[in-house]
């Protein structure tokens, strides 16, 4: 008798246990599910949102650093005579709405529609989120406080292979790339961060 009520004991306590142990991988799919899909939900926000906090003085003035490097401009050098002299020779009728072009030269049409925000303009070239990724998630300043928080929430960090995603011999104006060169003239640090 004692030992079939120490097995039924035992039985009642391996059932919580299962059932403990269901919960927690229910909970545990649930949060990866919902990781995957918000990193999915990341949106471009546009040049104007990281001015915002990115264009003062005592933080490195990161915009206006922008503003001056020829990435800005990027899109409009698809409307140069180069590029229009470039495009009617290899049959490309408008540089500057051809998405092979286009896909180097302007963040907002390389962006997926379905992620652009509506305050992200068409007219920014290779803009922030060009380089660092789509900025909504962490945009906040509590984010960007701390970098790591910053990149569980989609901030890219620079590397070599993100820049040669479009500058490689596939440019048609393609120049030799030295990474470590390129990177000292577009960087723009925060004397903030230590």
């Amino acid at each position: 008798m004692k030992t079939k009520v120490n097995n039924i004991k035992l039985n009642q306590l391996n059932f919580k246990v299962m059932k403990n142990i269901k919960r927690s991988l229910l909970i545990g799919m649930a949060l990866l599910i919902a990781g995957v899909a918000s990193a999915q939900n990341f949106r471009y926000v546009g040049a104007d949102a990281c001015k915002a906090c990115h264009n003062k003085p005592a933080n490195g003035a990161q915009y206006d650093h922008w503003v001056s490097d020829p990435h800005s401009q990027a899109l409009k050098m698809l409307s140069s005579e180069k590029a229009i002299e470039y495009g009617k020779q290899n049959g490309i009728v408008n540089p500057a709405t051809d998405d092979k072009c286009l896909k180097c030269h302007s963040t907002y049409h390389a962006a997926p529609a379905n992620a652009r925000d509506r305050a992200f303009k068409a007219d920014e070239g290779v803009s922030c989120e060009g380089c660092h990724g789509p900025g909504s998630a962490y945009k906040s300043p509590a984010f960007m406080k701390n970098r790591n928080l910053a990149v569980r929430q989609g901030l890219i960090l620079q590397t070599e292979e993100s820049c040669v995603r479009c500058h490689n011999s596939e440019n048609p104006f393609h120049k030799e790339f030295d990474y470590k060169t390129a990177f000292e003239k577009t960087t723009h640090p925060d004397p903030t961060r230590k």
